[in-house]
């Protein structure tokens, strides 16, 4: 089924924060978009905004072929799935470090290599890296910070390959957004650094030069714009979303 303007995108992660935000934008235009998410309850609020959904855990090797297997012919994917392990460096676990990079990194190389030659010429996609991708100085999430940083050497990596296509692919790097996923990484930190969740947030947004954190929804803009034929002249590119907390 193809939108109003006739243009089809999947969004994984859609089910909350970041990929939830990033399906309702492509919907208010127009894009008819397959919300995909292992959280089942979460996709039920997209169902209700006219996007199609499917459940699926993209460490699964079926369920990722499903998700490719429906962007054939599409015009948009945006890589939003992620977790995070929130643990100190010294005490993490082979099989906590290949669960993150499986999740993280391995399921949008395999996507984009499974869409993004059978995607319709002029498309694009954006993968969603984060600002931990060139900052070390939250070490409690080192694990996902080194998923992140391999993202962005997979999104150079396509934007090359796929460019005489030509479909363009870039990453944005978000810094501190809300999101339930933001939740979980104030809680826990704060309680591994002996802080409350509110004193961790204040010392978080004094490193930002805008002094605040974004919603979902700014952050679904960029995206957008990434998307649109706005950026028509960007492939391969690493965006920052930091309220200038990042500027290289």
């Amino acid at each position: 089924m193809s939108g109003q303007n006739g243009q089809r995108g999947i969004v994984t992660g859609a089910a909350s924060g970041i990929g939830k935000a990033a399906a309702l934008r492509m919907r208010g235009e127009g894009v008819s978009v397959l919300a995909v998410d292992r959280d089942a309850v979460g996709l039920a609020a997209l169902d209700d905004e006219g996007c199609e959904t499917m459940t699926a855990d993209l460490a699964d090797l079926a369920d990722r072929d499903r998700v490719a297997e429906r962007g054939v012919d599409s015009d948009f994917l945006v890589n939003a799935a992620g977790i995070i392990l929130l643990k100190p460096i010294t005490e993490v676990t082979v099989e906590e470090w290949r669960r993150v990079q499986t999740i993280n990194a391995e399921a949008i190389f395999f996507l984009c290599q499974k869409i993004g030659p059978r995607m319709r010429p002029g498309g694009a996609i954006v993968n969603l890296s984060s600002s931990s991708a060139k900052l070390a100085s939250t070490i409690e999430v080192a694990t996902y910070a080194a998923s992140k940083t391999t993202i962005l050497s997979i999104t150079r990596s396509f934007a090359y390959a796929f460019a005489s296509r030509p479909v363009r692919v870039n990453a944005i790097c978000p810094g501190i957004i809300d999101t339930p996923m933001q939740e979980a990484v104030l809680d826990r930190v704060a309680d591994m650094r002996g802080m409350t969740p509110a004193e961790l947030s204040a010392a978080r947004n004094k490193a930002v030069p805008l002094g605040r954190a974004a919603s979902p929804e700014e952050c679904a803009g960029l995206i957008w714009f990434l998307l649109s034929k706005e950026s028509g002249y960007m492939t391969g590119q690493a965006i920052n979303y930091t309220g200038g907390m990042v500027t290289w």
